[in-house]
């Protein structure tokens, strides 16, 4: 009886070893990190902060390539579609929650062709204006676009994306007919918005805060509950007369479904002690963006409950993408 416990000891320990080798040795080579937004988005900013950490934790390139298009499907699809092997990796925000129920038709399912690795910040959005639209206030903006329905344009970042589900919701919850215009990335929605070819912009902070900082757009209003640290003179929505308004982003890495559980593991125990860090944080703080960890099988969950939630939010709103 001895004996067979010996070998059966044996005989797991070399079943583990291959395993534990290959948690070992991943990373060896480059790792292609997707953002599927323009430069100059909220996805991009901590994109880049958090492949620097993870090329500094882990020895090896981690290039950023940023695949806009779709609200963020194309470069989501790319992921899906890439060798299950730990070496493609994806940022994206919510609209991986949203698209599900917007498009009638994604070229992927991200609960099937995607594993779920960790968040990595929540931010909230910012209601920003170009500096010549005569108003300083959500009151004022409110009553110039009640005067003049469907008049007043919006950028966002693409439909489906946060900057876009948080403009539909401030006309649901306001009351009010404004025209949404998508980009492909918030980079280009806000180009346009300083140039004046939009009036305003329910932005992720991270994009934002630049140009609020040199007066080159005016904010007006925050999407939280609460006020924001990095512009605490900024009042929220419901402190500025909008009742019931409130809005968040959050980020989230992935790599193709199918991915070995070691390289998943390794990824998930770096970005949580990246995120973490007194760096990032410190990096992290002055984009308005509050940085956030779980294991993958949380992060699943979480994913799972935030497309019942917007499955809601874009049916009741009538959206649709084509």
């Amino acid at each position: 009886m001895r004996y067979r416990l010996v070998f059966a000891a044996l005989a797991a320990a070399c079943a583990l070893t291959p395993q534990l080798a290959a948690a070992q040795a991943y990373p060896a080579k480059t790792i292609r990190f997707i953002v599927p937004f323009a430069p100059g988005g909220g996805n991009d900013i901590l994109g880049r902060v958090v492949a620097q950490k993870l090329n500094e934790a882990f020895g090896v390139p981690v290039v950023v390539d940023n695949r806009p298009g779709a609200g963020g499907t194309l470069g989501t699809d790319l992921t899906a579609k890439a060798p299950p092997d730990g070496y493609t990796m994806l940022i994206n925000n919510l609209s991986v929650a949203v698209n599900v129920t917007l498009y009638s038709k994604l070229p992927f399912d991200p609960l099937k062709d995607l594993q779920t690795i960790s968040l990595v910040g929540r931010q909230p959005n910012i209601l920003v204006v170009h500096p010549t639209l005569p108003v300083t206030s959500w009151k004022a903006l409110h009553a110039l676009a009640k005067k003049h329905p469907g008049q007043l344009t919006f950028s966002s970042g693409g439909v489906g994306s946060s900057s876009h589900l948080a403009g539909e919701l401030l006309k649901v919850v306001a009351g009010v007919d404004m025209v949404h215009v998508p980009y492909k990335g918030m980079g280009p929605a806000l180009v346009d918005l300083i140039s004046g070819q939009v009036q305003l912009s329910m932005s992720t902070m991270a994009s934002a805060l630049p140009h609020v900082r040199s007066k080159r757009m005016r904010p007006l209003a925050v999407s939280t509950a609460k006020r924001v640290a990095v512009v605490p003179d900024v009042p929220t929505l419901q402190e500025a007369g909008l009742r019931g308004y409130e809005h968040s982003t959050w980020y989230g890495l992935y790599v193709p479904a199918g991915t070995p559980r070691p390289a998943v593991d390794r990824l998930n125990e770096t970005v949580r002690k990246v995120v973490a860090s007194a760096d990032v944080k410190k990096r992290f703080s002055p984009q308005g963006v509050e940085p956030a960890s779980n294991s993958p099988d949380e992060f699943r969950a979480f994913l799972i409950a935030e497309i019942g939630k917007w499955a809601k939010v874009v049916k009741a709103a009538g959206l649709r993408a084509n």
